[in-house]
């Protein structure tokens, strides 16, 4: 009996030991969770302290009134508020949250690509003009008779040319042009606008309204020009403009096949924009206005043409794109149609010249014999004016963008040798960004001869601080196919850096070996 008494008193002593250590671990654990929890408190009052400080910043000083005040200012004061000013600067530069500083680098990216206006603003872009005389204009309205009036003259010229003046019906805007160029619509300004010595003002308002028009206006008809080697379409809007239309035929970053010869590659429609930006940035303003246009095939031209030619080419492909192909010397059958996907279709649309019968054009050839610039620099036209530098300039142009299909050039009859070159036709550049094509070069290699301006152009286009490919990356963002996708590759766009290069050291070769190779044209 003692020893069952002595066992329950140890287990009566057990629970008890029990039970007050479970006590003890619940006063424990109460206590480690209020510390948690103040923790936690003050972690939160911390973080709400940080958030408060970092969203109300106390205000900056205005680095407006401290310029302002500076003009104000004494000399002695002036430095101060100066250097008041720049650390202000700074200061609004170093509070600027991880936002504010996204959008500054956009900014400087946006910056760096409005180098094309900074281009434009150079000096060497606006050098003084020769005043322009009555016969320095292609066109001009001049009535026949003193009786006549400005008015009676553009009539007879409408007339003149044919144009439907009361084709309402036909979808035409009724013509109420007057001598007054608000009235006249920006291809005629453009016509008007031709000189001796340029196709066009750069600074000409209408030539942005050229260029929507092309992009923008309802085309009425849609015929195959005659001639060439490749489809070309003739395009004819309400306002009684017209426009040459080359369509996509291949992928922009597809280069010319090597084993192929020049004059068997595709034009490119791409080519045709580039050369005119090209042209443009150049400073030479010879190439008329090119933009970028997506073509409804069904309703723009298959439904309107006139052309019953070209109307038995189309078909539907097996995918059910709407396909055609014309008729001209070479790719147009079945196997090199030209198709929509389905309907739609990238082109370029050219401005189109004054028609010949208004301002006759001649054509001229140019050799590659190496010895033939010996015998050319002492036969009229080169021997005398600008012609032999203006073949340099076209070679130029021709060399950036790797075109060798310039087998002539031509020339306004009406200005004789006292004019510049048409760049036209420009369909086969940029075909191969990888091959520098030196023959096309020959007239500057063997001539030796550059007009200064230039040579002064192009290099300031070889400065970082206006690269070439960059200001021509700009341009080329203006035209509304870059929505669709970049007009030229990046490897194109590196190609003209590089092939510029080429360009001036062939120019420093020659000033090393001749004495007369700046033509100067100020």
């Amino acid at each position: 009996m003692p020893e069952i008494e002595a066992g329950t008193a140890r287990q009566s002593e057990a629970g008890t030991a029990r039970q007050s250590g479970s006590h003890c671990s619940r006063s424990v654990c109460l206590v480690l969770a209020c510390l948690a929890l103040a923790l936690h408190l003050l972690l939160v009052l911390f973080c709400l302290s940080v958030l408060r400080t970092s969203c109300f910043l106390p205000p900056l000083p205005s680095c407006s009134s401290s310029s302002s005040s500076s003009s104000s200012s004494s000399p002695a004061s002036r430095g101060l508020v100066a250097h008041k000013a720049e650390d202000c600067h700074k200061m609004a530069a170093a509070t600027k949250g991880p936002i504010e500083a996204k959008m500054s680098d956009r900014d400087s990216q946006v910056g760096g690509r409005s180098k094309l206006k900074a281009l434009f603003s150079h000096p060497l872009y606006n050098l003084p003009r020769p005043q322009l005389q009555e016969d320095d204009w292609l066109l001009r309205f001049k009535p026949e008779t003193e009786e006549k009036t400005m008015d009676e003259a553009l009539e007879s010229f409408i007339l003149d040319s044919e144009w439907p003046s009361d084709s309402e019906e036909d979808g035409y805007d009724r013509l109420n042009w007057t001598s007054s160029t608000e009235t006249h619509p920006p291809w005629l300004r453009f016509h008007l606008g031709i000189s001796r010595w340029e196709l066009y003002d750069r600074t000409d308002p209408s030539l942005t309204q050229l260029t929507h028009d092309l992009a923008t206006q309802r085309i009425l008809t849609t015929v195959q020009k005659t001639g060439g080697t490749q489809l070309k379409l003739m395009m004819s809007f309400s306002n009684h403009g017209e426009a040459l239309l080359k369509p996509m035929k291949q992928e922009r970053d597809v280069e010319t096949d090597l084993n192929l010869f020049y004059f068997s590659d595709f034009e490119r429609h791409n080519a045709e924009i580039a050369a005119f930006h090209l042209d443009r940035i150049l400073g030479f303003r010879r190439v008329p206005p090119v933009v970028g246009r997506l073509i409804n095939v069904t309703t723009e031209i298959r439904d309107i043409t006139t052309d019953r030619k070209l109307s038995r080419t189309f078909f539907n492909s097996p995918v059910g794109n709407v396909c055609f192909f014309g008729q001209c010397e070479y790719y147009c059958s079945t196997e090199h149609a030209v198709c929509g996907r389905p309907h739609v279709l990238e082109a370029s649309l050219a401005s189109m010249l004054p028609d010949l019968s208004l301002a006759p054009r001649r054509y001229w050839s140019w050799q590659q014999n190496p010895e033939y610039c010996d015998m050319v620099k002492q036969t009229p036209p080169y021997s005398q004016g600008s012609r032999l530098v203006d073949l340099v300039d076209m070679a130029i142009l021709d060399f950036l963008m790797g075109n060798m299909d310039r087998h002539q050039y031509e020339t306004f009859e009406k200005f004789g040798n006292e004019t510049f070159l048409l760049h036209l036709d420009n369909g086969r550049g940029f075909g191969r960004h990888s091959v520098d094509e030196l023959s096309i070069l020959a007239p500057l290699q063997q001539c030796c001869r550059i007009r200064v301006s230039t040579l002064q152009r192009l290099r300031l286009l070889s400065l970082l601080e206006f690269h070439l490919s960059d200001v021509m990356r700009e341009s080329l963002s203006q035209d509304p196919l870059v929505t669709v996708a970049p007009l030229l590759s990046e490897q194109h766009l590196q190609a003209l850096d590089r092939r510029l290069a080429t360009v001036l050291q062939i120019v420093h070769t020659c000033q090393n070996h001749h004495d007369d190779v700046l033509y100067n044209d100020e």
